[in-house]
């Protein structure tokens, strides 16, 4: 059975962060790149931070999805240049990161705002969160603690 790039794409979208399972890999916009040669798909990603633990468990996810498709013969290769940005992600991944209690990024804002509350009262405890890319804040009205993923 031979599939698509569009075909293969729309198949990742099953594929999660398995530190933030309500977000696909393309919203977190470390999907890069899908080319299908014949039988052949070589799926390209890049980790939102050198040394991510949670890129082998994606490329295994990649893998498994796809093989569960019927694609037999796939590479998945982590390509580190241009090193990963914020701004590879969706608007809608925001949005779900804000919805999951994650502050997703926004490089135009100098406060951060609380996922939880929407109140703008808040304040940094640690610049690092539960993983290396986000810090932790605290919202001073409703008293929650949340992550805040790192711009850059």
């Amino acid at each position: 059975m031979e599939f698509n790039k569009l075909e293969i794409e729309n198949l990742l979208e099953q594929v999660t962060d398995p530190e933030i399972p309500v977000i696909s890999i393309r919203d977190l916009g470390i999907l890069r790149d899908v080319k299908v040669d014949n039988n052949q798909v070589e799926v390209d990603i890049t980790p939102t931070y050198t040394g991510c633990p949670a890129m082998s468990v994606i490329k295994q996810d990649i893998s498994q999805v796809l093989n569960d498709a019927g694609v037999e013969n796939v590479a998945v290769n982590l390509v580190i240049k241009p090193a990963w940005t914020t701004d590879w992600m969706t608007e809608d991944g925001k949005r779900k990161l804000r919805e999951y209690g994650i502050a997703p990024p926004d490089p135009s804002s100098k406060v951060v705002p609380c996922p939880r509350c929407g109140s703008e009262h808040t304040e940094l405890v640690s610049l690092f969160g539960s993983t290396a890319c986000k810090s932790l804040y605290k919202c001073l009205d409703c008293k929650e603690p949340f992550d805040h993923f790192k711009c850059h």
